[in-house]
């Protein structure tokens, strides 16, 4: 690059190691945040233990000895957790650095916003599964639960769920001027999505059309697909679509809206 007759170095792009640091640095200051490891790790336990109680005893004779706990309460479950931690847990880390000025002084280095919204999903992500595996091995141990009867399937609609999630966290993240904006922008979208996507009560208690956009929604789409895949049915392609096309838009989009400082 030629400005004023001087030919100026373009800086160079950061490489293996620059995202390496930037993920240690992200996991060193989300473990300070003892309180921000709750819902990832802590939550999942709490509500498969308190939930599991009462639903592990109902078993349903046509589903191979499963219980309504494990065909229907825990694919709700995983994906409420992983709703929670992508949309509102995530992003307020990402509002905390921007409010003290951490995004606007690394934005003068080489650094790429996507870096720093990839550093703190990944970061916030192997929190989630951390806290996911400690339920489920609960659950195994306190109700006898079977596990999926196709493991691949579900482990694949199970990251497909977290993609898109952790999409609209980003969304989140990008426009949340403070912490408290991004809990507050992050609750009301997590209910929204949850309310039409069965969490209160399930899509049959929902007028049609009402169901029929909570299918397409993340939410919606990340628990269909989750029950099928857990029981070793074929997952329908609207759940798959409608989370890939979450995932890709709420990513580009988050990564348009990113500012370094409001």
């Amino acid at each position: 690059m030629t400005v004023s007759g001087y030919d100026i170095p373009r800086a160079a792009r950061p490489g293996a190691r620059a995202w390496g640091q930037l993920i240690l640095a992200e996991t060193k200051s989300v473990i300070r945040d003892t309180a921000g490891l709750i819902i990832p790790i802590g939550m999942p336990s709490l509500l498969i233990v308190a939930q599991g109680a009462g639903a592990s005893q109902e078993i349903l004779p046509d589903a191979g000895g499963r219980s309504v706990f494990e065909l229907y309460v825990l694919p709700l479950m995983l994906v409420m957790v992983v709703a929670l931690v992508g949309v509102v847990n995530m992003p307020s880390f990402l509002a905390t650095y921007r409010r003290g000025g951490l995004l606007k002084r690394l934005a003068a280095t080489p650094a790429h916003p996507s870096m720093v919204l990839v550093a703190q999903v990944i970061t916030s992500l192997v929190q989630t599964l951390v806290g996911v595996a400690i339920a489920l091995g609960l659950s195994a141990a306190m109700f006898g639960v079977i596990g999926p009867e196709n493991l691949l399937a579900t482990i694949g609609v199970f990251a497909l769920v977290c993609a898109a999630m952790y999409a609209l966290g980003m969304i989140v993240a990008a426009i949340s001027p403070t912490p408290n904006a991004s809990v507050a922008i992050g609750l009301v979208l997590f209910f929204g999505i949850a309310a039409v996507g069965g969490l209160f009560g399930g899509p049959q208690n929902l007028p049609d059309p009402v169901a029929e956009i909570g299918r397409w929604l993340p939410y919606g789409a990340g628990f269909e697909a989750m029950q099928h895949a857990w029981v070793g049915e074929t997952v329908p392609w609207q759940p798959l679509v409608a989370l890939s096309a979450a995932t890709v838009l709420g990513t580009a989009c988050a990564v348009r809206l990113f500012r370094w400082s409001r």
